[in-house]
């Protein structure tokens, strides 16, 4: 199995991440630092940090409402607040597509590697709904440009082209398949438009709205709904 892989597995985090702790030379396998895209087989001891990770046997799968002002990435040495100081009693968990620190709503949390991975592959455009609130009146030609595409001079890229619909006079739900950082954020002031607030609340199948929870509050996933998770990844 690729090291990546089995470290996705043990719910350290994705793949994607992986490469990162690999490449930054926190992980070692018996002993040795190993290179990318090296291999583990039965008997190989990986560490990370010095200690040992092991896959799961069985996994967790919650949903998280993200409040405004906490921030996603868990060694932030200069945040006040993360999502993990809610999550800390819950192991070793991680989640599939960020909000940024002014942005709150869904997020789905897990140590099911296999299963962030798959949600977080751009290719695969599965759909993340957002509700948001703008400076000033928006109009029909802002609504089309934000749908057809909008150029990001930052990041030398077009996005994809997206459903959006207005919901009042400044305010706006969209629904995106990519997850290009800050996007809706950057789309709206490409436009000349300021975003005020925004909040998540769809993840593919899973809705906000069905769940009785509260910003900084999680809830269990039920089977039923981790299944068609699984079958809308494809894994």
């Amino acid at each position: 199995m690729r090291l990546n892989k089995f470290i996705s597995s043990c719910g350290i985090c994705s793949r994607r991440e992986a490469d990162k702790l690999i490449a930054s030379g926190r992980i070692t396998v018996n002993g040795q630092i190993p290179g990318p895209g090296d291999d583990v087989g039965d008997g190989d001891k990986v560490f990370l940090d010095g200690k040992e990770i092991v896959p799961k046997e069985s996994h967790s799968y919650y949903a998280y409402y993200k409040p405004v002002g906490t921030v996603c990435t868990k060694d932030d040495p200069h945040a006040e607040r993360t999502i993990y100081d809610d999550l800390e009693e819950k192991g070793s968990l991680t989640y599939a597509g960020r909000l940024d620190k002014d942005s709150e709503g869904l997020l789905i949390i897990t140590d099911d590697g296999a299963l962030i991975d798959a949600m977080m592959r751009g290719k695969n455009a599965h759909e993340k709904e957002y509700e948001v609130t703008v400076d000033r009146d928006i109009s029909k030609t802002f609504l089309s440009e934000m749908g057809s595409g909008v150029y990001l001079e930052e990041l030398e890229t077009t996005t994809r082209p997206c459903e959006i619909w207005a919901t009042g006079k400044r305010s706006f739900n969209i629904v995106l398949t990519q997850g290009l950082n800050r996007q809706i954020r950057r789309m709206c002031a490409q436009l000349g438009y300021e975003v005020m607030t925004l909040k998540r609340i769809r993840v593919m199948c899973v809705e906000l709205k069905d769940f009785d929870i509260k910003p900084g509050e999680f809830v269990s996933l039920s089977d039923e709904v981790v299944n068609k998770l699984y079958q809308e990844t494809g894994i």
